[in-house]
């Protein structure tokens, strides 16, 4: 049996994360999924909570015939003991899958092999564009799984991340 290890914010979970979850479901029998930077919420950058982002990702796996778990992974701002870090909040894992650059030289530099996939359609399918057309009222739900439609509204999530979006700066 082989597990695989997949991180990423997911701020929010979005369809070029549900397409390498798909594709790394052909490679591996199990698979953890990191939820990065768990610490971080209400913010434009990081709107989501760990918890409804874990609700996300459950809810668009369901029909996967994958097991998989979400694990939070808290940021360590020491990238020397980062791959510890990660592994000590993680069940263990057989290979990791990510395409940043500095996740990989971690990895690799731990012994822990990578593998990378290709980018989908990665003008739009990627956090900050899915969050910039909620912000603006503009379509996001077609870049997103209807399982994290429908978490994002069951948080009141758009409103949040409109809120914490303003600003109080007076223009003149």
């Amino acid at each position: 049996m082989s597990r695989g290890f997949y991180i990423g914010r997911f701020q929010p979970y979005h369809n070029g994360h549900h397409r390498m979850v798909d594709r790394i479901a052909n490679e591996v029998d199990e698979l953890v999924l990191g939820i990065g930077s768990a610490g971080d919420s209400h913010s434009r950058h990081d709107p989501f909570t760990a918890g409804e982002r874990i609700m996300m990702i459950t809810k668009s796996l369901v029909d996967l015939d994958l097991v998989t778990y979400a694990v939070p992974i808290e940021d360590l701002d020491r990238n020397s003991v980062w791959v510890s870090h990660v592994q000590s909040m993680s069940p263990d894992f057989d290979v990791a899958y990510s395409n940043n650059p500095l996740v990989i030289r971690l990895f690799e530099e731990a012994g822990v092999e990578v593998r990378q996939s290709p980018m989908f359609n990665r003008e739009e399918l990627e956090g900050t564009e899915v969050r910039e057309r909620m912000i603006e009222d503009r379509d996001w739900e077609s870049l997103v799984p209807e399982a994290v439609v429908e978490v994002i509204y069951e948080t009141n999530g758009i409103e949040r991340l409109q809120r914490v979006s303003e600003t109080d700066f007076n223009e003149r």
